[in-house]
């Protein structure tokens, strides 16, 4: 198996996270994130029980620096548990 470099995963993993919700903060600021909560709730069979509320710029900010912080660290522990794994498997002959 190969070694990856567990910052490189974790700045990956963050900057998903961290577009993903800028684009639903987006979303929550165009005013189109009540129609899609909704249906992503009616697609699993679930009555939707969430009402979006009013786009805040640094309630947006804080999301968006808090997924993509947890986004690193956990790409980097995902990057350091796999490189433990990927040195303990033999090679093969």
């Amino acid at each position: 198996m190969n070694r990856i470099s567990p910052h490189s995963l974790g700045l990956v993993l963050g900057t998903f996270l961290a577009v993903w919700h800028t684009l639903w903060a987006l979303l929550v600021w165009l005013g189109m994130a009540q129609w899609l909560i909704d249906f992503i709730f009616r697609l699993h069979m679930i009555a939707p029980p969430y009402q979006v509320a009013a786009f805040t710029f640094t309630t947006a900010a804080g999301l968006v620096l808090v997924t993509a912080s947890s986004g690193y660290v956990f790409g980097c522990l995902i990057g350091v548990i796999w490189n433990r794994c990927a040195a303990r498997v033999a090679p093969n002959p």
